[in-house]
């Protein structure tokens, strides 16, 4: 049985996913991805085919896709996040019209054909206002880490006012927040009402159909896909359905390993495009 590998080199975390021949995950991983691309996305392969206990040998096909894709010295193909992101959307939800990615520092909206290919897509990285980073930010400027933020969130009780303008003036937000008294709680709930603001003006620029599949590192935190939900009209769809809560990060890469079958029948002669099951 032939196991195909995607790699997503993020600019906050890089990602491997293993896949086999019936879109079934083999093994995924996930680590840091740091300032040391080449070596992270080794690491990070490596992790994952131990996980799996298989060797380098046993891989058929790898595709690197993410900021850091021509990092990958090990890679057969490359292909642009977009891309290994519709796909894996389309893989796991193949009525999937519209994509909303919300990284570490980026966020996207993709509209797609039936098919899965992208037909359009818009994209905000020119301020961290509108991806993770503003999270972190303001959970930084109140003492807290990033992985306080789900705890945090789960306590709100009624969100601030945050207007997510621009994570650089976050900080005197935040300072006139707890200067009223506002709880920690309430000020992220309220930075995530923030986001999901620019998430939604992001989709209607990409002219967003019905069949909203959610992915990217801040689906983790369910109070964000369900403030996407609360938006929009139309019901959202969540890869790991709110349980697995790390897949929503892996379907980049679960893109790619599902590309790399995709090559590997173009190679050997077959060319058509299998269609998509539940990975």
């Amino acid at each position: 049985m032939s196991i195909t590998a995607g790699i997503d080199v993020g600019s906050t975390y890089t990602k491997t996913v293993l896949l086999d021949a019936d879109n079934k995950i083999v093994a995924r991983h996930q680590l840091n991805t740091g300032f040391k691309l080449a070596e992270v996305a080794e690491k990070c392969f490596q992790a994952c085919l131990a996980e799996a206990r298989l060797t380098s040998d046993d891989i058929a096909y790898i595709i690197a896709t993410g900021y850091g894709r021509h990092q990958v010295a090990f890679k057969d193909l490359i292909v642009t996040d977009i891309t290994a992101s519709a796909r894996g959307c389309h893989l796991l939800f193949p009525e999937t019209r519209t994509v909303l990615d919300v990284g570490g520092q980026t966020m996207k909206a993709i509209r797609l054909e039936p098919d899965g290919k992208v037909k359009s897509f818009r994209q905000n990285d020119k301020c961290a206002a509108g991806t993770g980073a503003f999270l972190e930010k303001t959970a930084r400027y109140m003492g807290y880490e990033t992985d306080d933020i789900g705890g945090l969130l789960d306590t709100s009780r009624d969100p601030a006012e945050i207007s997510g303008v621009c994570a650089v003036f976050a900080e005197s937000e935040v300072i006139n927040q707890l200067s009223l008294g506002t709880p920690p709680a309430d000020i992220m709930q309220g930075a995530i009402e923030s986001l999901t603001t620019r998430a939604v003006q992001l989709m209607k620029r990409v002219k967003a159909e019905p069949g909203h599949t959610l992915i990217g590192g801040i689906m983790r935190f369910g109070t964000m896909s369900r403030a996407v939900d609360s938006r929009i009209k139309d019901d959202i769809q969540l890869p790991g359905g709110g349980e697995d809560r790390a897949l929503p990060q892996f379907v980049t890469a679960l893109g790619a390993a599902w590309l790399a079958h995709h090559r590997l029948r173009k190679l050997a002669g077959e060319g058509s495009t299998p269609t998509p099951a539940a990975a």
